[in-house]
């Protein structure tokens, strides 16, 4: 009787429910943590601009006021650099995506003479940049400066970017690869029509990392960029939030714009445009959510 009553020490024991409260209360802390930020934002972008200005909006919205979006839908100069970021997003994640494949696949032929040197050689400058200044002048003898090109050449190589392609190539069987070659296909053939179909997963990492650092991007245009038709924007949030050379009060059409300058405030105006500008590039994660997490587990975890 007494040995039934002993415990099988193969069973595997259930883990104490004080220990799992505390570890969802630690996760339920974070997320407010990280959340609250955002979650503050879009409340005060919306509620009364008298409560607003008068800092008494912690939780919930007080009133309902859409007036500054409105403006903001009304500011033309606020859609040109809407469409110039659209122009730096499509071409800078283009030209990543396709910078990283075609720089990581060479790395992975394995008759390729001195690869590891190559391998390490790139490794340097991951570490170790120029700087600002020969960046700057190096540009400027390009005749990039003050031209698109100087936001979107300087930052299509990643080589961050090109070390997870070449992991992830690294992965995909070389049989595969022998029978492509077997059946008399190129390496342009075998990289284009082989590889790069099953290779989705890794893609959609890039472009992803790719469109999220090129749509948060503004230091580049404070630098490079002096005209103002070409700022990113980011750089317009920039010169809203930053440095306040914009009046946002002034966006509204001038028939009305004494009405709404009693109602509305700088405040709020302020917050709108942040959850104008960080919105688009949120709802980009959905269409990658598929690939993603398994293309940075598969680009990250084998070398």
């Amino acid at each position: 009787m007494i040995t039934s009553l002993r415990r099988n020490p193969n069973v595997i024991r259930q883990g104490s429910i004080l220990i799992d409260i505390a570890f969802l209360l630690i996760a339920l802390i974070i997320c407010f943590i990280t959340l609250y930020p955002f979650y503050f934002v879009i409340i005060m972008s919306i509620s009364s601009p008298q409560e607003v200005a008068a800092m008494n909006v912690f939780w919930f919205p007080k009133g309902f006021f859409l007036g500054s979006y409105e403006l903001i839908i009304r500011d033309t100069k606020m859609w040109w650099a809407y469409s110039n970021t659209l122009i730096y997003v499509s071409a800078g994640a283009f030209l990543n995506c396709l910078m990283a494949i075609l720089g990581a696949y060479p790395l992975t032929v394995r008759s390729l003479m001195g690869r590891k040197w190559v391998v390490a050689f790139i490794l340097i400058p991951m570490y170790f940049a120029g700087g600002l200044i020969p960046s700057y002048l190096l540009v400027n003898q390009l005749g990039l400066y003050n031209t698109m090109f100087a936001v979107i050449i300087p930052g299509m190589v990643s080589i961050w970017n090109i070390i997870l392609v070449r992991t992830f190539f690294t992965t995909i069987p070389e049989g595969l690869k022998e029978s492509a070659f077997i059946d008399g296909a190129s390496h342009w053939q075998l990289l284009f029509k082989v590889i790069l179909p099953i290779s989705k997963p890794i893609i959609a990492v890039i472009a992803i990392y790719s469109i999220v650092a090129i749509w948060n991007s503004w230091f580049d245009a404070l630098v490079y960029l002096p005209n103002e038709k070409l700022h990113p924007l980011q750089m317009y949030l920039y010169r809203v939030v930053v440095q306040q050379s914009v009046d946002l009060k002034t966006l509204s059409l001038q028939d009305t714009r004494n009405a709404v300058e009693n109602m509305l405030s700088n405040i709020q105006l302020k917050y709108a445009i942040i959850v104008f500008t960080t919105l688009p590039v949120i709802f980009t994660y959905p269409f990658f959510q598929k690939y993603f997490i398994k293309g940075a587990l598969l680009g990250s975890l084998k070398e």
